[in-house]
This record gives structure tokens, C-alpha cells and sequence, in this order.
């Protein structure tokens, strides 16, 4: 199978991320979509970050009626740090057939050379579909200087700029600003049931 591989934090799932897993499925012809969500994300660790329970259970409603996507626990059940080369390296020893196809934004792939292992990681990934983001440009000069290789494996995708994140949805929730269209209806009443993002919201674990 063709395999996409969509990592984030996923705090919360939003109605960009939904848009940008099925067009990566249309465009690159992908079998399934794995929604990877990285409980402890190595470039975050200043920032407070919801339960994984809660956003496990919010992937899963976002992921709900849509045979192609899946919630994969390969990072979920495994301690950190939750490097990306490790990653794709667990996905393809459990499933050595499958052709392994990860997805990112322009951004991301600007910081590649940042990246933990950037080589070892592009060498185990059998494509990198690149996603663009609203303000994000993606220059490759640099990139395939640090990463010989890398261009061949580069599918840019042609996805709408969708200027919707996380971090606004939280910032929003926690002002009292609007969020609901922003979200499924089901994580916008997940998030109200459960009282995410509020100032007063249960602490992180």
C-alpha cells in the first residue's frame, strides 16, 4: 500500500487538517492516511500541551467515517523523544511492504536540516509530500545542499491555504472568541463538553 504519514501535535484536530489529509490522498494516490500523533513533541517542549487522551479521542472523531484514515499509536506507545526518523523507521519494520509517503508543510521542510537525523530520515521515506501553508515558501537551495537526494523524493502538492492553527483555535477558546467553524462539530463540542483550552482547563499530563 501507498501510506501517507501526517504527524502533529494535533491540539485540536481542525477542519485544515481534515482538508489537507484528503487532498494528500487524491493527489499522491494514497491507500491510507496515518494521523501519527506525537505526544510529546520534541520542538515543544516549553509549550503546554492537552492530554493525550483528549487528543487522541478528538483525532478519532476527526478521522470517524473516512475509510483511508486511521489513528496510528506508533509514537502513543512509545517514550519519547518522538523523532520522526524513528518514526517512519517503526512504521516501515512493522509493515515492510508498504510504501511510506510523509507529509508536511512548506515550513517543515524548510527546517529539515534542523531535523533530528534529516538524512537517515529522508532515506527511510519513500516520498515527502509537501503541503503549503499561508505565509510559507519553500526555497531548496539549501535543502538539497544539506540532504543530497532530496529533490527526487519532493511531490509539492496543490492544497488550499487554509490560515487556520491550533494555536489561534486555543488562543480563540481562550478569549471567548468563535471557534465553531473552525472545527468538526463534533471536536467543537468535544472541546466544550470537556472544557479544552479554557483558562481554568485541567492540567497538561
Amino acid at each position: 500500500m501507498r501510506v501517507g504519514v501526517f504527524g502533529g501535535t494535533f491540539d485540536p484536530p481542525h477542519i485544515g487538517h481534515q482538508i489537507l489529509a484528503e487532498e494528500a490522498a487524491a493527489q499522491l494516490n494514497l491507500d491510507q492516511v496515518l494521523w501519527v500523533l506525537t505526544p510529546y513533541p520534541p520542538h515543544k517542549t516549553t509549550l503546554r500541551i492537552t492530554h493525550t487522551d483528549d487528543r487522541m479521542s478528538m483525532v478519532l472523531l476527526a478521522i470517524a467515517g473516512n475509510a483511508k484514515f486511521s489513528l496510528s499509536r506508533v509514537d502513543i506507545d512509545r517514550p519519547p523523544p518522538h523523532y520522526a526518523a524513528d518514526t517512519v523507521q517503526l512504521l516501515r519494520e512493522k509493515s515492510p511492504r508498504d510504501e511510506f509517503i510523509y507529509l508536511m508543510g512548506a515550513d517543515s521542510l524548510n527546517d529539515l536540516p534542523t531535523w533530528h537525523e534529516p538524512k537517515r530520515f529522508t532515506s527511510l521515506c519513500q516520498g515527502l509530500g509537501v503541503m503549503g501553508r499561508p505565509g510559507e515558501g519553500s526555497d531548496l537551495s539549501t535543502v538539497v545542499i544539506e540532504i543530497p537526494g532530496i529533490r527526487e523524493k519532493i511531490t509539492f502538492l496543490d492544497t488550499p491555504l487554509i490560515e487556520i492553527s491550533g494555536t489561534d483555535i486555543r488562543n480563540r477558546v481562550a478569549l471567548g472568541k468563535p471557534v465553531r467553524y473552525f472545527l468538526p462539530e463534533n471536536i467543537f463540542h468535544y472541546i466544550l463538553n470537556h472544557k479544552l483550552y479554557y483558562p481554568q482547563d485541567k492540567p497538561s499530563k
